[in-house]
């Protein structure tokens, strides 16, 4: 085998479908390329509590995961840390201040929804998020979100098709932090600066991996900074439903995820 490659996948739309399936050729395609000696990670927008199934579904053990769009990275830790979060501690965190930019968004969606999560994972959330996982969570009033540093922002309007939601984030001016709009209306708020890329960064250099040994798979909007670190020497994978923006920032374009288009980017992997 040649070099040993770092390998991030998405979660959704890239290994996992819209109705949270799984598909043996994907877990087969995962392993196969873990037990060549390639390092094979998740790099997400979920919650780690949220990650961390995906991961068991998958068979993987990473030494690193990176979620909240890079606002938290997890080591795989054996000790008493990694015993309460599951074989994983909070190595590294990134926070925000996020009372302006709620109140901003409030502006332009008073009829949005809205999640914060704090740096230990615990979320708290308004009324109307029902379509979310709300395990480590807890109802409260607006107010009650602005006094929490958060290491990522959800907030969704149902009442908006995608385009109108669009065009509304861009009225906004969210100068102050990174975000990411979703396939249907809702946007995810990390901190200035902080997103995918960032994290993974990070996370190939703690282990070493050369620039030109990097493969990143995905299909969101939040995926375009990973093609774009990734693109730059190494490999950029979209899948083929990803947005047009989307695509434009991958070298590469693969089968979409009802043709299990991940399997032939890890295939492809020497």
């Amino acid at each position: 085998m040649t070099s040993p490659w770092f390998v991030a996948l998405d979660v959704d739309g890239t290994v996992l479908h819209e109705d949270e399936t799984l598909d043996l050729k994907v877990v087969g395609a995962v392993q196969r390329a873990r037990d060549a000696g390639h390092f094979v990670t998740l790099s997400t927008g979920r919650s780690w509590e949220t990650t961390r199934p995906i991961l068991e579904r998958l068979g993987i053990e990473p030494e690193y995961v990176v979620c909240a769009n890079g606002a938290l990275i997890l080591q795989r830790d054996d000790g008493p840390d990694g015993e309460r979060d599951g074989g994983y501690r909070r190595e590294h965190i990134e926070t925000f201040d996020p009372a302006p930019v709620l109140r901003r968004i409030r502006e332009y969606l008073p009829e949005g929804s809205f999640m914060v999560e704090d740096p230990t994972g615990f979320r708290l959330y308004t009324v109307g998020m029902d379509d979310w996982n709300l395990d480590n969570a807890r109802e409260v009033d607006f107010d009650d979100l602005l006094h929490t540093p958060a290491t990522r922002v959800v907030v969704i309007s149902p009442g908006h098709e995608l385009d109108e939601f669009l065009a509304i984030v861009e009225q906004m001016g969210l100068h102050q932090v990174s975000y990411a709009i979703g396939w249907t209306a809702w946007l995810d708020i990390a901190p200035e600066g902080v997103n995918k890329a960032t994290a993974l960064e990070r996370v190939r250099d703690w282990l070493g991996f050369p620039a030109d040994r990097v493969l990143a798979v995905g299909d969101g909007r939040n995926d375009i900074e990973m093609f774009e670190w990734a693109g730059r020497e190494g490999r950029a994978v979209a899948m083929g439903q990803a947005p047009d923006e989307v695509k434009a920032a991958a070298t590469e374009v693969t089968d979409d995820i009802d043709h299990d288009g991940v399997v032939a980017a890890l295939d492809a992997l020497p």
